[in-house]
């Protein structure tokens, strides 16, 4: 499913939480599980991948992650807001030490000029530390890749979580 450096590089994320002694969790919208499927390809993962949330919906963020649903609604899913609101909730909902969310627009459709296919918003959070956001503007690149890069993105966030 996925190709050998794609792998290398979950082997190595999971290898340098193992020696940190640290746990993480994802919560992925327009990945749909693509980070957590990644990380769990690599045997032993367990003890460092506690758990994965995907929630496409809004009715699942709300519901799985405690994300306000007034939240959503003023300021759109796909946002820098709903992003950390995701990553804390990963935390309240979970023993996690570092959270990682994504939510985006991969296409093709659903993408409008103030928000175009190919945004992503990140977040990511340390148990005790405020969700800091990225946001990545990948363009039309297609859905896979949209998604694909995305994936990429969550993997360096959790790697700089980690150090």
């Amino acid at each position: 499913m996925f190709g050998d450096p794609l792998l290398a590089r979950a082997a190595g994320l999971v290898a340098l939480y193992r020696e940190s002694s640290l746990t993480f969790a994802s919560a992925e919208s327009c990945t749909g599980g693509l980070i957590a499927a990644l990380v769990t390809a690599i045997p032993g993962s367990s003890d460092v991948f506690e758990r994965g949330f995907v929630t496409y919906s809004n009715s699942a963020k709300a519901e799985s992650l405690g994300v306000e649903a007034a939240l959503i609604e003023r300021v759109g899913a796909v946002s820098a807001d709903v992003a950390a609101a995701m990553a804390a909730g990963i935390l309240t909902h979970s023993p996690a030490d570092v959270a990682l969310s994504v939510t985006g627009i991969a296409g093709p459709g659903g993408g409008s000029p103030a928000k175009p296919v190919g945004l992503v918003f990140f977040g990511c959070a340390r148990r005790g530390a405020e969700p800091k956001v990225l946001e990545q503007r990948f363009g039309d690149l297609g859905r896979n890749e949209v998604r694909m890069a995305s994936v990429l993105v969550g993997l360096d966030l959790l790697e700089a979580a980690a150090r």
